[in-house]
């Protein structure tokens, strides 16, 4: 099955979920979402597998994200992480119909 990675190629949680994947001789696609962008449709497809609220794969670091948290709207903060690419944590981990955000990057056994 194949194991899809949305990251931010400079990010160091990013590199180090590589480092572990390369460690393990594990083969994975690369979508780099702030340069290629997510649609609703894919977002909401994310949360969907991760089997979270769409808040959890908020960015908190990122001006605006606390209210959109704070205001509970899954619709406001889907639409707000398609407008805004940057809002959406990293890395988030797909292996077929499961998804995990891979912070620490070790959650990412989960799924594995």
């Amino acid at each position: 099955m194949a194991i899809t990675v949305y990251e931010k190629r400079t990010c160091t949680t990013c590199r180090k979920l590589s480092e572990l994947f390369a460690e393990r001789g594990i083969d994975f696609e690369r979508v780099e979402y702030q340069v290629e962008g997510l649609g609703e449709p894919e977002i909401r497809d994310l949360v969907a597998k991760a089997g979270v609220p769409a808040a959890d794969l908020l960015r908190m670091r990122e001006e605006g994200a606390r209210e959109l948290a704070d205001a509970g709207d899954e619709d406001a903060i889907v639409a707000a992480m398609a407008e805004r690419p940057e809002l959406l944590q990293r890395p988030i981990v797909v292996n077929g119909d499961r998804a995990v955000l891979a912070r620490p990057v070790e959650r990412v056994l989960e799924i594995l």
